[in-house]
């Protein structure tokens, strides 16, 4: 699908620019109101409905304003959540029976990008086909009901107390989490007033950091992206171990007691090492980031293993077209189906403590056998719509490197699906030898950038 507005994690740019702006966001939530409520209708009432929730952006109250608006136009009612994870919406607007569930984020973005993402009525992220209806549906003109067939819009006050529940409902009721000191690192995002809460009534002593948004400071210097702060309090207190979500929670990273960061595919590991002791798993998805050494884990303990495209989306339909339930991505975006129809870096996080409460081991012991292969990943800056394909110099210095690590690892090129950046990833060992790869394919892509 060629996409002009919708990229690999709905529609997202710098606010005050398109597609971030009012009066884009109003023929948005137009288009996809209409759209919706042919495809999805079916939500109790006789116009569709659905729930729209954000982080903690001082642009929220802008986008989410004009959204009411198109949506309302459309004649499709409306549920405000305020502040909420990601996945909060995800499962609100399955849990409600209503038509979609509108996320407005940029997820670890810094707070001068905003972003807006959709859920079909089951939970799951948009079809790529539905997106596509919608896009061709903005380029129709903007219309509007009369009064009697516009859309009505209600607050939902008792949002995050349904999601806390929701969360704590995936942790084995048998268990709990006394005698654990964790702190939670909400990067002054979506779930500053909701992931505390769900480690605390589980049992465990929590202390919160980068949990007082201001409109401006999500992502800055704390949560998964930024994990200094974390490391510090977590030695500070003594603590167990930390967990760091980014901007709306549906990241994890992990800190144990020593200050050891872990990735998501330590951390999809450290699950599925667990759950492949009890039963037999079908299946593990990453993507073309994944580790190299989880796969070679994987195939140790017997348990088949795919790569999709990088996005948690791709993650997402692989895992349904084989029938799977486990999957991830090395930035800490984990899917455990049997769980949430959606990445959830707090039911990731319970995930994973229920792996070490039940065995009785460490993160650090639970992981111990996985000898990370070193990879060097470098963003380089580059025009938007440049297609490094075209460049034979980008392709045969990519050629260099991977002659130039004889078999001992991989290449990989990417345009993010966020941001005007080409990613060059090295893999392998020794460590000098993929650095130096991964920058002399960096300077050949500057150099045919800037022709």
């Amino acid at each position: 699908m060629s996409r002009k507005y919708f990229g690999t994690d709905g529609v997202r740019g710098t606010v005050g620019q398109t597609p971030m702006t009012a009066d884009f966001v109003l023929r948005l939530g137009y288009a996809a109101g209409r759209v919706l409520a042919g495809k999805m209708s079916g939500s109790g009432s006789q116009r569709g409905a659905v729930l729209i929730g954000k982080d903690t952006r001082i642009s929220g109250y802008m986008i989410e304003a004009a959204l009411e608006a198109g949506f309302s136009a459309a004649g499709v009612d409306v549920l405000l959540c305020g502040p909420l994870p990601t996945p909060g919406v995800a499962y609100l607007t399955r849990a409600l029976r209503l038509s979609a569930g509108v996320v407005i984020s940029a997820s670890h973005n810094p707070h001068a990008d905003n972003g807006i993402k959709f859920f079909s009525r089951d939970g799951f992220k948009l079809p790529d086909a539905v997106e596509a209806e919608i896009e061709r549906a903005l380029e129709q003109p903007i219309g509007c009901n009369d009064s009697a067939k516009l859309g009505r819009a209600r607050r939902v006050d008792d949002a995050q107390g349904r999601y806390v529940e929701f969360c704590k409902s995936t942790f084995p009721n048998e268990l709990d989490l006394k005698g654990m000191k964790i702190v939670v690192d909400c990067a002054h995002g979506a779930a500053y007033d909701v992931a505390p809460h769900v480690f605390h009534e589980l049992g465990a002593d929590v202390t919160a950091i980068g949990a007082a948004p201001d409109g401006f400071n999500i992502n800055d210097a704390f949560g998964a992206t930024a994990t200094g702060n974390l490391v510090k309090e977590v030695k500070k207190q003594s603590a167990d171990l930390g967990i760091a979500l980014d901007g709306d929670a549906d990241r994890l990273v992990m800190v144990d007691g020593a200050g050891r960061s872990y990735d998501g595919d330590q951390m999809l590991y450290a699950i599925v090492r667990h759950r492949a002791a009890k039963q037999k798993i079908a299946g593990v998805a990453g993507t073309l980031m994944t580790n190299l050494a989880l796969e070679q884990a994987l195939a140790g303990m017997n348990v088949p293993f795919a790569r999709a495209r990088v996005g948690d989306r791709y993650v997402l339909e692989l895992l349904r077209e084989r029938n799977w339930l486990l999957g991830g991505e090395n930035s800490g975006h984990l899917i455990c189906l049997d769980k949430h129809t959606t990445g959830d870096g707090i039911v990731s996080a319970l995930q994973v403590l229920t792996a070490l409460r039940e065995s009785g081991k460490t993160l650090a012991a639970l992981t111990a056998d996985l000898a990370m292969y070193p990879q060097v990943l470098l963003n380089i800056a580059v025009p938007r719509g440049f297609d490094w394909k075209k460049h034979q110099s980008i392709a045969d210095a990519q050629s260099r490197a991977e002659r130039s690590l004889n078999g001992r690892g991989r290449v990989l090129l990417r345009p993010s699906g966020t941001e005007p950046v080409l990613r060059v990833m090295v893999e392998g060992e020794p460590r000098e030898a993929i650095e130096s790869a991964a920058k002399a394919i960096a300077n050949t892509v500057r150099k045919a950038a800037s022709v």
